[in-house]
């Protein structure tokens, strides 16, 4: 059974799921190590689900100086929300870290799939309401905890982005600098030798 199609029977708890049907809605894309999905600055007309692989999104400031937003392994959906269902150009560029394989969901076919499949309007809700419920959570540690804690919590709750992303992308993505990070590590290391 496809990954998406098993995510939306566990995000949904329905069986009843016409595989094929669904997956005509898509185009699988394949995608390599730093290979851009999207650029800052375009229409943003692609939804991505990852099948295989980690994204990024993130965006570049007036100095040039990245800032990573958003991450996305196995399971997860990305891309620029607001620009993708008013049909904007995104502030947002899509970056694989990892060679990565997608189902890409085009707006057009976003705006068709719960007419011909309703069960996917529950499951896009819901799979929203966590998103949002996780970027509370993370804007409230980022505000409250002390860094050390806050890399901590992280790394316990989601140890496989602290072996798979890049440690400046990491970094970017925690709010420290790739120093702090760095420091950070190395104590941690220490104090378990110790």
């Amino acid at each position: 059974m496809h990954p998406l199609i098993q995510h939306i029977q566990k995000i949904t708890g329905s069986r009843e799921i016409d595989e094929e049907n669904v997956l005509s809605f898509f185009d699988s894309r394949h995608f390599r190590k730093k290979d851009l999905l999207q650029e800052q600055g375009v229409l943003c007309n692609a939804y991505f689900f990852v099948v295989k692989g980690c994204l990024r999104l993130f965006y570049t400031d007036e100095n040039g100086i990245e800032q990573t937003l958003q991450l996305a392994l196995e399971n997860w959906w990305m891309t620029d929300l607001d620009a993708f269902r008013s049909g904007r150009r995104t502030m947002y560029a899509i970056q694989a870290l990892e060679d990565t394989e997608v189902l890409v969901l085009t707006a057009k076919n976003y705006n068709l799939l719960p007419e011909e499949i309703p069960l996917t309007e529950k499951y896009f809700r819901l799979v929203y309401e966590r998103a949002y419920s996780a970027t509370l959570h993370r804007v409230r540690m980022i505000s409250r905890m002390p860094k050390n804690e806050f890399y901590e919590l992280f790394e316990s709750k989601y140890p496989e982005f602290i072996q798979r992303i890049p440690q400046k992308i990491l970094a970017s993505f925690l709010g420290f600098t790739p120093e702090y990070l760095s420091e950070l590590r190395k104590k941690r290391v220490e104090n378990k030798e110790v």
